[in-house]
C-alpha cells in the first residue's frame, strides 16, 4: 500500500485533524518544529511505498549538497568515455578557495586521479577539489546530467568563489531525496557506479544532522560490541552556508533502509558550530523518523485496513 504524507507548518493556534495512524509521523514532526525559529523542508521515503514530506518542492540553497550531483556527472562522463575516473588532475592556484576541505592548506602543483579528487570533495567537502572537478567536467555538462536524470529543480550555478558569487546551487528536498533513492536502487549511471558512489558517501565525515540524536551504540562500528544485525549506518552528504543548512542520504538499519533529506533556511544564527539550531532540530526530527521506522518494522507509516 503506497502512502504519501504532506504537511505544511501552520501557526500553533490553528489545529488540524489527522486520521488514524497514517499521519502520526507527520504530526510528530510538525510538533517538534513548533518552537524552531527557522524553516525546514523534509523528504523521507522508505522502500515499502511510503513517503512523508514537508515543503518538498520548495527551492533552497544547496550549499555543499550540490557536490553529490557533481559526483554523479563524473561517473556519468566516465561511463560515456568523455572523462576518466583515473585521469590525473593537476591542482593549480586558480582552484584554491577557502572553506571546508584540506587542499587549500597545501601548495599547488601536484596531481591526483579524478576519483581521488571526488573523494575529497565528498568525504571532507573539499571546496578546492570541487572547483577542480567543475573545471574538468564543465558546469554546463553537470547541469545537463542533472536534468537528464530528472532532477528538474536542481541547478549548479557557479564554481566556488566567495568574492564573486553568493550562491552555489539550488534544489529541493524531493530532488535530493530521490537522488539517494535512485542511488540505492542502482538507477543512476549503472549499478556498479551506484555502489562506488555509495561507498564514498558512507565515508563522509559531516552527518550530525542525520545521526546526532541516534543511539551511539548502534553507530559505533565496533563489531566486538555491535552485531551486524544491530548496526545502523548512513551514506550521506551535508552542506552549510550562512543562509542554509542541508543534509540527506540513505539510512541503513536492521529493519531495512530509507532515504531522508532535510533542508533549513531563515534561521537567525549564521555561524558555523555543532550546536547550531538547524542541526539540533534536524537531528531531533531524524531521530523521530528512525524510531518510527524501527517501531513499524521497516516502514515509515502504519498501514490502515
Amino acid at each position: 500500500m503506497k502512502t504519501i504524507e504532506r504537511i505544511s507548518q501552520t501557526p500553533t493556534n490553528k489545529r488540524r485533524a489527522f486520521s488514524g495512524n497514517v499521519m502520526d509521523l507527520a504530526k510528530r514532526v510538525e510538533r517538534e518544529l513548533t518552537s524552531y525559529n527557522g524553516h525546514m523542508a523534509m523528504y523521507v521515503r522508505d522502500f515499502a511505498g511510503n513517503t512523508v514530506t514537508l515543503h518538498e518542492e520548495e527551492l533552497f540553497e544547496t550549499a555543499s549538497t550540490i557536490k553529490s550531483f557533481i559526483l554523479l556527472d563524473l561517473f556519468e562522463q566516465d561511463k560515456e568515455g568523455s572523462k576518466d575516473l583515473e585521469e590525473l588532475l593537476e591542482y593549480r592556484q586558480e582552484h584554491q578557495v577557502d572553506g571546508s576541505g584540506v587542499l587549500h592548506y597545501m601548495k599547488p602543483g601536484f596531481s591526483m586521479s579524478a576519483r581521488n579528487v571526488a573523494v575529497l570533495m565528498i568525504i571532507v567537502s573539499d571546496n578546492t577539489a570541487t572547483n577542480m572537478l567543475i573545471e574538468y567536467l564543465g558546469l554546463d555538462h553537470i547541469n545537463e546530467t542533472i536534468q537528464k536524470y530528472g532532477f528538474k529543480d536542481t541547478v549548479l550555478h557557479n564554481h566556488i568563489d566567495w568574492q564573486k558569487y553568493e550562491n552555489l546551487g539550488t534544489s529541493t528536498v524531493k530532488d535530493y531525496g530521490e537522488f539517494f533513492y535512485r542511488l540505492h536502487e542502482g538507477d543512476l549511471v549503472s549499478e556498479e557506479a551506484c555502489q562506488d558512489m555509495i561507498s564514498i558517501f558512507k565515508d563522509q565525515h559531516y552527518n550530525s544532522m542525520l545521526v546526532g540524536e541516534f543511539p551511539q551504540y548502534y553507530l559505533s562500528g565496533d563489531d566486538c560490541v555491535v552485531a551486524d544485525d544491530e548496526m545502523i549506518t548512513v551514506a550521506s552528504k551535508s552542506g552549510s552556508m550562512d543562509a542554509c543548512r542541508t543534509d540527506g542520504g540513505i539510512v541503513y538499519t536492521p529493519k531495512g533502509d530509507y532515504v531522508i533529506a532535510l533542508f533549513h533556511k531563515e534561521f537567525h544564527d549564521p555561524l558555523y558550530h555543532p550546536k547550531h539550531e538547524a542541526t539540533l532540530y534536524g537531528a531531533k526530527v531524524s531521530r523521530l523518523i528512525l524510531e518510527r521506522f524501527l517501531a513499524l518494522e521497516g516502514k515509515l507509516v502504519k498501514e490502515t485496513p
